[in-house]
């Protein structure tokens, strides 16, 4: 599975960004897939989920409520649409799959996605 991230930007704070996440795959709906973030000198963290099917979501507590991730299966493509930035949400966007992804588990460790984009940089002024 090859994944493309993309949509990043510089950004004042308060606005919106949408990532995209397209895979390279027959289809995508098998997988499970998930958006991380890593900001410079910081580890890559969680910030959201979701099941082949849609379901199965879950969000870092630093972006519930702003940020909501959505999947459409036909066009091999994950979005996470990003509102109300703040400047701490600068990072290098990564989305991430895993061939099986139990709706009532939160997977939340970079280790438990096997597959990974090469990230798009979101930077948001202050």
């Amino acid at each position: 599975v090859q994944l493309q991230a993309s949509g990043g930007g510089l950004v004042q704070a308060g606005v919106s960004l949408r990532l995209s996440c397209a895979a390279s795959v027959r289809s995508i709906s098998s997988y499970g897939m998930g958006w991380f973030r890593q900001a410079p000198g910081k580890a890559r963290e969680f910030v959201a989920q979701i099941s082949w099917n849609g379901g199965g979501i879950f969000y870092a507590d630093s972006v519930k409520g702003r940020f909501t991730i959505s999947r459409d299966n036909a066009k091999n493509t994950v979005y996470l649409q990003m509102n109300s930035l703040k400047p701490e949400d600068t990072a290098v966007y990564y989305c991430a799959a895993r061939a099986s992804l139990n709706s009532n588990t939160w997977y939340s460790s970079p280790q438990q996605y096997p597959y990974w984009g090469q990230g798009t940089q979101v930077t948001v002024s202050s």
